[in-house]
This record gives structure tokens, C-alpha cells and sequence, in this order.
């Protein structure tokens, strides 16, 4: 990983401990929804905070080469769609309807790159199918990417299964397994202890 500025070297090491939300390991969507967090004390921390922090988020998925040299501008187009996909895993859990400007926004990002594969013909080894991805082409193709990803997930049969974390303050989307609600062993810690804490204070007051 390249030097990043001290604040986002402090935000990586404030989610150190945190891991993946079940489910993230397989949906690129719910991964790249879950890049804002809310922590206890009022804590938030960005993954796609400023461009390097995108670049390296980009790069560690293969969705950018390390050198892409991520500008502010397509940091800021990230992050918009990260709050409408955001938007929709909330409709999709909380069975509400979806905004209108949410679904324009992935379905837009799915239409920026071609669906198939280009011919193209090179002079010494002849004709070759291949998706054009030149370096002015990457977000198009990073947004293109997870709108797809997160338009497959909605549609899947594990969009019965998304959730969001029970754990105040805890805002991140998993895929439930059996009957945890819980995105992290140390959200379900929490929320034990709360649930213990506040059945105490029930029987003293009793």
C-alpha cells in the first residue's frame, strides 16, 4: 500500500479489527456499500475518503491498476453511487420503495461501458474479441462494475437474506446466516452487553 496522508492512515487503523461483513467476500456491492461506517462515540470513518483511499479500494479489487492516479472528481462519483446502492439494499430490507434517483444512478453507471466484448484485430495475430478499459475508461468501468454487482444481488435469491447490522451505531449491510443479524463478532458483543445492561437497570428499578 502506498503513504497515504496521517487521517487516512488513521481511519484504516481505526476499522483494523473489523472484519469483512459476512457476504462482502462474494458481492462486490455490499463491500463497496459497507466503505462508510459508523463507529461507537460518534466515529465515522470513509474507505473512499480522498482519491489515494479510492485509488487503494480500486486497486486492491482489481478494478484500477495501483498507478491509476485517481482524481477528486471520480472520488466524488464513487461515493454518489455508494449512497444511492446504500439507498436501495435500505428499500430492499426495509421493503419500502426505491428512489427513482437511485435506480437512474445504477442504472446509468450500467450503461457506461459496452456489455459485450469489442472486435478488434491485430495485424500480426488477427481478429480478437476484447472489453476496452483504457485509463479514461476506468471509473466508468469501477462504476459499471458495481452497479452490476449490485443490481445482481437485489435480483439474487440472497436479497431475502440482506440485512443491516442490529448494532447501533453500526450501519453496515451483511448477508444473514441463520439468525444473526450482526455484522462482526465485536457488533454482536456490544449489542449483548447492552441488552444486559439494560435488563439490569430494569430490575433495580423495579
Amino acid at each position: 500500500m502506498r503513504n497515504m496522508p496521517d487521517p487516512i492512515a488513521a481511519q484504516l487503523d481505526a476499522v483494523a479489527p473489523l472484519p469483512p461483513a459476512p457476504g462482502s467476500d462474494v458481492w462486490l456491492a455490499l463491500d463497496f456499500a459497507n466503505t462508510a461506517i459508523a463507529l461507537p462515540g460518534g466515529q465515522y470513518v470513509d474507505l473512499l475518503g480522498s482519491p489515494p483511499a479510492v485509488n487503494d479500494w480500486l486497486s486492491a479489487r482489481g478494478l484500477a491498476p495501483e498507478n491509476a492516479d485517481v482524481q477528486e472528481m471520480c472520488a466524488t462519483q464513487l461515493r454518489a453511487l455508494r449512497e444511492h446502492v446504500r439507498s436501495l439494499f435500505a428499500a430492499r430490507v426495509t421493503g419500502a420503495p426505491a428512489l427513482p434517483a437511485a435506480l437512474d444512478a445504477v442504472n446509468d453507471a450500467l450503461t457506461r461501458v459496452p456489455t459485450a466484448a469489442l472486435l478488434r484485430w491485430d495485424d500480426k495475430t488477427g481478429p480478437y474479441r476484447a472489453t476496452p478499459c483504457p485509463t479514461n475508461e476506468i471509473l466508468e468501468h469501477a462504476l459499471a462494475t458495481i452497479a452490476a454487482s449490485a443490481a445482481d444481488l437485489l435480483t439474487s435469491e440472497e436479497a431475502e437474506t440482506l440485512t443491516a447490522c442490529e448494532s447501533t451505531p453500526c450501519n453496515r449491510y451483511l448477508i444473514r446466516h441463520g439468525r444473526r443479524h450482526w455484522c462482526s463478532t465485536r457488533c454482536g458483543d456490544r449489542t449483548r452487553a447492552a441488552r444486559a445492561y439494560a435488563r439490569r437497570t430494569r430490575s433495580r428499578s423495579d
